[in-house]
Protein backbone atom coordinates (compact mmCIF):
# COMPACT_ATOMS: atom_id res chain seq x y z
CA UNK A 1 0.00 0.00 0.00
CA UNK A 2 1.45 3.27 -0.96
CA UNK A 3 2.04 5.99 1.44
CA UNK A 4 -0.82 8.03 2.10
CA UNK A 5 -0.03 11.43 0.53
CA UNK A 6 0.56 15.07 2.57
CA UNK A 7 -2.69 16.64 3.88
CA UNK A 8 -1.88 19.68 1.20
CA UNK A 9 -1.56 17.28 -1.64
CA UNK A 10 -4.33 14.93 -0.43
CA UNK A 11 -6.73 17.61 -0.72
CA UNK A 12 -5.38 18.86 -4.24
CA UNK A 13 -6.54 18.69 -7.78
CA UNK A 14 -5.39 15.37 -9.34
CA UNK A 15 -2.65 17.48 -11.57
CA UNK A 16 -1.26 19.02 -8.29
CA UNK A 17 -0.98 14.81 -6.82
CA UNK A 18 0.64 14.28 -9.94
CA UNK A 19 2.91 17.21 -10.34
CA UNK A 20 3.81 16.43 -6.56
CA UNK A 21 4.04 12.52 -6.59
CA UNK A 22 6.84 10.78 -4.61
CA UNK A 23 9.46 10.30 -6.78
CA UNK A 24 10.07 7.08 -5.34
CA UNK A 25 6.76 5.69 -6.74
CA UNK A 26 6.86 4.26 -10.06
CA UNK A 27 5.96 6.24 -12.48
CA UNK A 28 2.52 6.60 -14.58
CA UNK A 29 2.15 4.68 -17.62
CA UNK A 30 1.57 6.80 -20.47
CA UNK A 31 -2.11 6.76 -21.32
CA UNK A 32 -3.16 4.20 -24.17
CA UNK A 33 -3.30 6.22 -28.08
CA UNK A 34 -7.40 5.67 -27.79
CA UNK A 35 -7.38 8.00 -25.12
CA UNK A 36 -4.94 10.40 -26.49
CA UNK A 37 -7.03 10.45 -30.20
CA UNK A 38 -10.18 10.79 -28.22
CA UNK A 39 -8.89 13.98 -26.46
CA UNK A 40 -7.90 15.52 -29.45
CA UNK A 41 -11.25 14.39 -30.63
CA UNK A 42 -13.11 16.47 -28.29
CA UNK A 43 -10.33 19.21 -28.39
CA UNK A 44 -11.07 20.37 -31.92
CA UNK A 45 -14.80 21.57 -30.99
CA UNK A 46 -13.43 24.44 -28.95
CA UNK A 47 -10.50 24.76 -31.21
CA UNK A 48 -13.12 25.04 -33.94
CA UNK A 49 -15.27 27.85 -32.20
CA UNK A 50 -11.70 30.03 -31.94
CA UNK A 51 -11.18 29.54 -35.46
CA UNK A 52 -14.14 30.92 -36.62
CA UNK A 53 -13.64 33.92 -34.00
CA UNK A 54 -9.67 33.91 -35.90
CA UNK A 55 -11.33 34.09 -39.56
CA UNK A 56 -14.25 36.85 -38.62
CA UNK A 57 -11.30 39.83 -39.26
CA UNK A 58 -9.96 38.10 -42.03
CA UNK A 59 -13.43 37.99 -43.79
CA UNK A 60 -14.77 41.17 -43.55
CA UNK A 61 -11.40 42.52 -44.73
CA UNK A 62 -11.73 40.15 -47.87
CA UNK A 63 -15.24 41.48 -47.79
CA UNK A 64 -13.66 45.57 -48.01
CA UNK A 65 -10.83 44.68 -50.30
CA UNK A 66 -13.35 43.15 -52.85
CA UNK A 67 -15.42 46.27 -52.97
CA UNK A 68 -18.44 44.37 -50.86
CA UNK A 69 -18.49 41.14 -52.43
CA UNK A 70 -20.08 38.79 -50.17
CA UNK A 71 -20.61 36.18 -52.22
CA UNK A 72 -17.03 34.64 -52.73
CA UNK A 73 -14.18 33.06 -50.61
CA UNK A 74 -10.91 34.20 -49.59
CA UNK A 75 -8.84 33.58 -52.83
CA UNK A 76 -6.73 30.18 -52.46
CA UNK A 77 -3.18 30.17 -51.78
CA UNK A 78 -3.45 34.11 -51.28
CA UNK A 79 -1.23 36.14 -48.81
CA UNK A 80 -4.71 36.26 -46.79
CA UNK A 81 -5.52 33.27 -46.82
CA UNK A 82 -1.63 32.12 -45.65
CA UNK A 83 -2.00 34.59 -42.75
CA UNK A 84 -5.54 33.26 -41.85
CA UNK A 85 -3.67 29.38 -41.44
CA UNK A 86 -1.18 30.91 -39.63
CA UNK A 87 -3.09 32.96 -37.54
CA UNK A 88 -5.45 29.68 -37.00
CA UNK A 89 -2.74 27.25 -35.78
CA UNK A 90 -1.17 30.03 -33.71
CA UNK A 91 -4.52 30.68 -31.68
CA UNK A 92 -4.81 26.71 -31.62
CA UNK A 93 -1.34 26.91 -29.56
CA UNK A 94 -2.16 29.46 -27.54
CA UNK A 95 -5.61 27.28 -25.91
CA UNK A 96 -3.06 24.71 -25.61
CA UNK A 97 -0.08 25.98 -24.27
CA UNK A 98 -1.87 28.21 -21.50
CA UNK A 99 -3.85 25.31 -20.94
CA UNK A 100 -1.36 23.13 -19.99
CA UNK A 101 0.90 25.63 -18.45
CA UNK A 102 -2.42 26.88 -16.11
CA UNK A 103 -3.77 23.08 -15.06
CA UNK A 104 -1.67 20.60 -17.12
CA UNK A 105 -4.62 19.83 -19.14
CA UNK A 106 -7.40 21.39 -22.00
CA UNK A 107 -10.75 20.64 -22.10
CA UNK A 108 -11.00 17.60 -24.28
CA UNK A 109 -8.20 16.38 -21.72
CA UNK A 110 -10.48 16.67 -18.75
CA UNK A 111 -12.99 13.58 -19.26
CA UNK A 112 -10.02 11.20 -20.12
CA UNK A 113 -8.23 12.37 -16.93
CA UNK A 114 -4.82 13.13 -18.88
CA UNK A 115 -2.85 15.37 -18.29
CA UNK A 116 0.51 17.04 -19.65
CA UNK A 117 3.83 17.24 -17.25
CA UNK A 118 8.25 17.79 -17.76
CA UNK A 119 10.13 15.08 -17.40
CA UNK A 120 11.60 16.78 -14.40
CA UNK A 121 8.93 18.38 -12.95
CA UNK A 122 6.09 21.26 -14.28
CA UNK A 123 6.68 22.22 -18.02
CA UNK A 124 8.28 25.28 -19.13
CA UNK A 125 6.69 27.63 -21.91
CA UNK A 126 9.16 26.82 -24.30
CA UNK A 127 8.99 22.86 -23.59
CA UNK A 128 5.05 23.28 -24.48
CA UNK A 129 5.43 25.02 -27.65
CA UNK A 130 7.71 22.61 -28.51
CA UNK A 131 5.46 19.84 -27.51
CA UNK A 132 2.57 21.77 -29.92
CA UNK A 133 4.84 22.29 -33.10
CA UNK A 134 6.18 18.91 -32.81
CA UNK A 135 2.50 17.36 -32.38
CA UNK A 136 1.26 19.45 -35.35
CA UNK A 137 4.30 17.87 -37.23
CA UNK A 138 3.08 14.74 -36.36
CA UNK A 139 -0.30 15.32 -37.90
CA UNK A 140 0.70 16.54 -40.90
CA UNK A 141 3.01 13.26 -41.35
CA UNK A 142 0.03 10.87 -41.41
CA UNK A 143 -0.35 10.95 -37.08
CA UNK A 144 3.08 8.66 -37.46
CA UNK A 145 4.12 10.48 -34.26
CA UNK A 146 0.59 9.35 -31.93
CA UNK A 147 1.60 5.93 -33.66
CA UNK A 148 4.61 5.66 -32.87
CA UNK A 149 3.11 5.58 -29.44
CA UNK A 150 2.52 1.71 -30.12
CA UNK A 151 5.76 0.96 -30.64
CA UNK A 152 7.59 2.87 -28.28
CA UNK A 153 8.44 0.83 -24.55
CA UNK A 154 7.31 3.72 -22.58
CA UNK A 155 4.22 4.57 -24.81
CA UNK A 156 5.51 7.75 -26.15
CA UNK A 157 4.84 9.99 -28.80
CA UNK A 158 7.53 11.53 -30.74
CA UNK A 159 6.32 15.05 -29.36
CA UNK A 160 6.48 13.45 -25.96
CA UNK A 161 10.29 12.44 -26.75
CA UNK A 162 11.43 15.69 -28.02
CA UNK A 163 10.22 18.23 -25.59
CA UNK A 164 10.44 16.26 -22.53
CA UNK A 165 7.24 16.21 -21.93
CA UNK A 166 4.74 13.39 -21.64
CA UNK A 167 1.35 13.07 -20.87
CA UNK A 168 0.05 10.84 -18.27
CA UNK A 169 -3.33 9.24 -17.51
CA UNK A 170 -4.40 9.97 -13.19
CA UNK A 171 -6.79 7.09 -12.16
CA UNK A 172 -10.10 7.58 -10.15
CA UNK A 173 -9.07 7.86 -6.70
Amino acid sequence: MPAPLPIHIAHASPYARAMNADSAAPPRPSPLLLRRLAALFYDLWPVLALWMLTAVPFTLLDVVASGGNTHHNIAPYSPLQWLLWLCCWAVAGVYATLSWKRGGQTLGMRPWRLYVQGTNGAPSMAMLWKRYALGTLSLLCGGLGFWWALLDREGLTWHDRLSNTRLVHVPDR
